[in-house]
């Protein structure tokens, strides 16, 4: 089935399933497909973006939890989406919708988008709204190479954001983290690399999320950091936002570290108009309350479990 055939037919599967209350069956029969075909065709729409489903939570406003958190950290924004369930697979998946949403709202011709990389970013990857834009581009905000088995998934997500907004991505081809600071400034003398940096330095929005110290992290599962720095970061850090790693205050941990990351400087982030923090789990709450402390972001998109807590614990 051709492209563009397969479009209108997914439009007219999901006009008559979720708008005239037709069973899967009754628009195989209407369309002369099998019930299966229908089925694919239903989540082929939804990944698309040519339907979606919101549900209306009348128990819960999550309005008054939003403003707390905002005077409490001093943001322009906080975004809370409900999740069913406290799990951490669960809540990505909700952030990263509601954190679409977000963008879908603020997006303009001629923005700089940077991104970061890692599991919740990639939720949010899948879940943008289809949105050409002219001008705009598309910046990776820290280095993503890896020897390791495991994903940053820095490649997907640069590659569906661009496509998303019909605009290119730039890359930064590199490691995260040099074994030692003289080749990382070495390599920064590079003018693709001096031109991506720069480019991140500039983006008026950047999207990012904040990695925990906890052996199951993905910086850690990644190789990055070798034991003798992985038992420091543990000691003395709380977490990380595109591998540049701070403590309870929100302060650089470890200067040594962070002259060998490759990526966003933290004090950049202050400067952006949207500078666009989404995290949320119990495992988090330590992170994300540095890095709200820190001023590294503007605007917070989390979940309704993470919002109470993050309140809780800056009460006790």
């Amino acid at each position: 089935m051709q492209t563009y055939s397969k479009d209108r037919t997914a439009i007219t599967a999901v006009k008559l399933y979720y708008q005239s209350g037709y069973s899967q069956s009754d628009v195989a029969k209407e369309l002369g497909l099998s019930r299966p075909s229908v089925s694919r065709l239903l989540q082929y729409a939804k990944e698309k973006g040519y339907v979606r489903i919101e549900i209306f939570d009348p128990i819960e406003d999550q309005s008054q939890l939003s403003q707390k958190i905002a005077a409490q950290y001093h943001l322009k924004d906080v975004c809370i989406a409900n999740v069913p369930i406290d799990n951490e697979q669960e809540i990505k998946k909700y952030i990263g919708k509601r954190g679409a949403q977000y963008l879908e709202d603020i997006v303009q011709d001629g923005d700089i988008i940077g991104v970061g990389w890692g599991t919740t970013m990639h939720s949010l990857c899948h879940a943008l709204m289809p949105h050409p834009l002219r001008g705009a581009q598309i910046v990776q905000l820290e280095g993503g190479i890896t020897l390791s088995s495991g994903e940053t998934y820095a490649n997907e997500i640069l590659e569906r954001f661009a496509k998303n907004y019909e605009t290119i991505a730039q890359y930064l081809p590199l490691p995260v983290l040099f074994d030692s600071k003289i080749v990382k400034d070495m390599v920064y003398k590079d003018r693709h690399v001096k031109r991506v940096l720069e480019l991140g330095h500039n983006a008026n929005i950047a999207l990012f999320s904040v990695g925990t110290v906890r052996d199951n992290a993905l910086f850690f599962r990644l190789g990055y950091a070798d034991t003798a720095e992985k038992d420091f970061l543990k000691d003395h850090a709380v977490g990380d936002i595109c591998s540049r790693f701070f403590d309870k205050d929100g302060n650089i941990s470890s200067t040594d570290l962070n002259d060998r990351t490759v990526g966003i400087a933290l004090d950049s982030l202050r400067t952006k108009e949207h500078s666009i923090l989404l995290a949320g789990g119990e495992a988090k709450i330590a992170s994300i309350r540095a890095a709200l402390k820190g001023g590294y972001a503007n605007v917070l998109i989390t979940d309704h479990l993470t919002a109470k807590r993050l309140l809780a614990s800056e009460t006790k």
